[in-house]
């Protein structure tokens, strides 16, 4: 029998991970779990979940992220509609803003309202993790201890499409002992863009350079961002000019996961 929300005494979360948390930095997904779940929420997380069709939207391939969309609301729809869970939290704004404000264009017109009814339902509750654990389950302070300077950069996806940037900040401040340092030109883009920096390798480079430049001028420890994409390509640049990686997603720095002060050279 499914618990109506209103038996549970605590909040239940779908996590959707992300293809490249996943793949490539399953740490940054387990501490978001662990966030979630010390702040209050229980989580779940439906084993079967794929891409969300982010990369095939942004190269036109509109059929193909129709089907990953389609499995996507195949999935953590029926959890939504059946009230198995309050909340689809990811550790990603990009994803986030694919299926709240991309969804709709995919299953936009006639022949799709099963879809578009999905859409509705699922898009509603999606969160990014920060807005998530900041306006739903009222987190200021993450007990989280850093030994050094932070400095943050808001990614594109999470600032422009989600205008999600209060509640990030708002828990790097609570971390004890950390330094909060601005990052020049912060609101510049880091170049990676997803397909954007294969396609145009050359001005995604230079701009991830002009990024960090900031970082260096910033002098932080560490770079907290919200996308894993956005911390590969700043850290590949970091360390191709002699840098060091010090880019981490905030899920760990929130967490406590990372070292007290990131590689840095």
């Amino acid at each position: 029998m499914t618990r109506s929300n209103s038996d549970r005494k605590r909040p239940r979360v779908a996590m959707f991970v992300t293809c490249m948390v996943d793949t490539l930095y399953p740490g940054v997904g387990m501490a978001a779990v662990e966030l979630l779940e010390r702040h209050g929420a229980d989580v779940v997380f439906p084993e079967n979940q794929t891409c969300c069709g982010q990369p095939a939207f942004n190269a036109g391939y509109r059929d193909e992220a129709r089907r990953m969309a389609r499995h996507f609301l195949d999935l953590f729809g029926p959890l939504v509609d059946k009230g198995e869970v309050d909340a689809i939290v990811a550790p990603s704004g990009s994803c986030v803003a694919m299926v709240k404000h991309f969804y709709e264009v995919l299953f936009e017109g006639p022949g799709h309202n099963n879809e578009q009814r999905l859409v509705a339902l699922v898009s509603e509750v999606t969160y990014e993790l920060t807005q998530y654990l900041v306006d739903v389950l009222g987190v200021q302070d993450v007990d989280a201890e850093y030994g050094g300077t932070i400095t943050y950069h808001p990614c594109c996806h999470l600032l422009r499409e989600l205008e999600v940037d209060s509640q990030p900040r708002q828990l790097l401040a609570s971390i004890k002992g950390a330094e909060i340092v601005d990052l020049p030109a912060e609101q510049e883009c880091c170049g990676f863009g997803g397909l954007f920096a294969i396609k145009n390798a050359g001005i995604s480079t230079a701009m991830g350079q002009r990024k960090v430049e900031s970082i260096l001028q910033s002098g932080a420890d560490a770079v907290a961002v919200g996308d894993v994409s956005c911390m590969t390509q700043m850290n590949g640049l970091l360390k191709k000019m002699g840098h060091g990686g010090r880019v981490v997603h905030v899920a760990e720095l929130l967490n406590g996961s990372t070292p007290r002060t990131p590689e840095r050279q």
